[in-house]
């Protein structure tokens, strides 16, 4: 992709020589044109989403964690092209011994309560499923290193009709990410916690 992109600038460049151009406003304008076809081009190099079937993943995410945590959190909206349902059946991270997937809700007594979903999530057909902070989130456990901010994981996403895709986690900072309603629940037992509520323990 990157030699396509560098070709098709050379091509620009070549067609259109800065020789042939009299005026400084000429010249300008072939150099606006020949970077406006590079940040086309590149737009593919520069998306984080992934694609199995008729399930598109759209930007996984998880938050830095605190020395000594045993947990972390997983974030992505999943949108299902299909004309029939989906389910997201299980998960993986290259960080964590374990995985599951979790539901995060606030009971009619305003209790927080959260739950492994034993048969996974639906993804609606023709619609999306999101999972964020304070929601559906995917939890990684007994970490086998921290996920530092700037850095990427990788790990498996499995879907019951349209099979699995690997994909890459960023790690941003803790404290929330742009465009989502982050909830930060930290308890502070022993070994840190997720953004979800989850403590440092694996129970």
């Amino acid at each position: 992709m990157r030699i396509f992109v560098l070709d098709a600038a050379r091509v620009a460049l070549n067609t259109y020589p800065f020789t042939r151009f009299r005026s400084f406003e000429e010249r300008i304008g072939i150099v606006g044109f020949a970077l406006m076809l590079l940040f086309v081009l590149c737009q593919p190099l520069l998306a984080h989403d992934f694609k199995v079937g008729d399930i598109e993943i759209d930007h996984p995410w998880s938050r830095a964690t605190p020395e000594g945590a045993k947990v972390a959190a997983g974030y992505v909206v999943i949108r299902n092209h299909s004309s029939a349902a989906d389910r997201l059946v299980s998960a993986t991270g290259e960080i964590a011994g374990r995985t599951e997937i979790h539901e995060m809700a606030v009971d009619a007594q305003g209790v927080m309560t959260m739950r492994p979903l034993a048969d996974g999530l639906e993804i609606p057909a023709g619609g999306q499923a999101e999972l964020k902070p304070g929601s559906f989130h995917i939890m990684f456990l007994d970490l086998q290193r921290g996920a530092k901010e700037g850095e990427t994981f990788k790990g498996m996403l499995t879907f019951e009709k349209a099979g699995s895709v690997e994909v890459e986690y960023t790690v941003q900072a803790m404290g929330g990410a742009p465009g989502h309603n982050g909830h930060g629940h930290d308890q502070g037992h022993g070994g840190g916690s997720d953004d979800d509520g989850h403590d440092g323990h694996d129970g």
